[in-house]
């Protein structure tokens, strides 16, 4: 039988690819009404508001709307960056992040590499399906329940050390306490269902691989090491590029909960200080030029991420 000599592109024969944009649009069109509603929901929630960015190059006067205001250039991207909050904003905004992508990153990573060892399914079904219900609890809950068990008045932990003799510690409150409960909460809350990509790329592993690492005498660490950790190199590059170019956002939710009056400076991060700034001083330029500065700086460092991710491990987003 002759071999045919069509030359295929994504499972479309090239010609395929020479017909007029219009028709091909025509003979995939469920598929473009599929995805209108998508398309809608973006322009109308995330394109449409986007001219309100303007605010951060405007004075902005109430009678005169966005569009009229009068040009103001960087005059807040200055006052931002003069200010005396700003290296202590940042300098927040930057610990958190590092030290949660230095601990809250690789969580999930530990938590599915350890499921994955685990033989008996009904255990494993019981602790996945126990680390992924944290993720479903709002941080209002979460929060309110560290409040009763570490509170000095009748708490859990504090009884226990009651017990033992020892003094009752105000552990929300506490400044060399605070970044602890941060990270450790951050863990607790995120750390199964951030597993779920892992778990899923973990059994995609030939055990074909596992077999010859074990014939020529490599251990279970070992097989982690050479085997199970580079056949998921994909996952781990694209998941650090997302995590690195998020790293600005630091939790802005829990950290806003979280905060106590004695450990209110250590918690101002971009975030706070943007919804500080705008709503409570009406401060709506001031705002949107802080939350500009973040994306372009997150930006940056995404770019930058994807590039290392590119030489090192060979896989990147562009």
């Amino acid at each position: 039988m002759a071999k045919s000599n069509v030359v295929m592109i994504n499972g479309q024969p090239m010609e395929y690819f020479s017909k007029p944009i219009s028709k091909q649009i025509w003979e995939h069109k469920w598929l473009y009404v599929f995805v209108f509603p998508l398309i809608i929901w973006l322009l109308v929630f995330s394109y449409y508001p986007m001219y309100g960015a303007t605010l951060a190059w405007k004075n902005f006067k109430y009678n005169l709307g966005i569009v009229n205001s009068p040009w103001a250039g960087w005059k807040w991207f200055e006052e931002f960056v003069n200010s005396p909050e700003f290296w202590i904003t940042m300098g927040n905004t930057i610990k958190i992040s590092l030290l949660k992508l230095l601990f809250c990153w690789p969580a999930p990573i530990l938590l599915a590499l350890l499921l994955n060892e685990v033989k008996g399914m009904k255990f494993k079904r019981v602790v996945q399906t126990l680390s992924y219900l944290p993720n479903f609890v709002s941080w209002v809950v979460v929060i309110q329940l560290m409040q009763i068990i570490f509170t000095p008045y009748g708490g859990v932990i504090n009884s226990i050390r009651a017990s033992f003799g020892l003094k009752s510690i105000f552990f929300m409150g506490e400044v060399d306490l605070f970044y602890p409960m941060v990270i450790l909460s951050d863990i607790w809350k995120g750390i199964g269902w951030g597993s779920i990509i892992y778990l899923s790329a973990l059994s995609s592993v030939s055990m074909d691989l596992y077999e010859a690492a074990a014939l020529d005498g490599a251990g279970r660490l070992k097989q982690t090491w050479h085997v199970t950790l580079p056949g998921i190199k994909g996952v781990l590059g694209i998941q650090f590029i997302f995590a690195t170019g998020g790293i600005l956002n630091a939790g802005f939710d829990q950290l806003l909960l979280i905060a106590m009056p004695s450990t209110k400076h250590l918690a101002q991060i971009l975030d706070t200080y943007t919804l500080e700034k705008g709503l409570k001083y009406g401060k709506f330029e001031l705002a949107s030029a802080v939350g500009i500065f973040k994306s372009i700086f997150a930006l940056g460092l995404m770019t930058l991420t994807n590039w290392i991710s590119n030489k090192v491990m060979e896989v990147g987003i562009w």
